[in-house]
């Protein structure tokens, strides 16, 4: 099947579906290393907590960071 085809026939798909494909196409690109992962969110973590804990950042209630979120998702439109 020549590749415009089958592009066609993907952009046809719902959403949900070229999401899905589109994330399977990029993986078979760049292999991923689940432990790799898990391990560089494990050393981001750390590194925001000892920012925390440091001072060098503040923290916010959630509350509070859930209505800035709600705001500038209202001002997208």
């Amino acid at each position: 099947m020549p590749v415009e085809q089958l592009v066609e026939q993907a952009l046809s798909l719902p959403a949900e579906a070229r999401a899905l494909l589109a994330d399977r196409l990029v993986e078979s690109l760049d292999p991923v290393d689940e432990h790799e992962i898990q391990a560089l969110w494990a050393e981001e973590a750390t590194r925001r907590l000892d920012d925390v804990r440091s001072g060098r950042v503040d923290t916010i209630p959630a509350a509070q960071a859930i209505e800035q979120v709600r705001r500038s998702l209202e001002h997208e439109d």
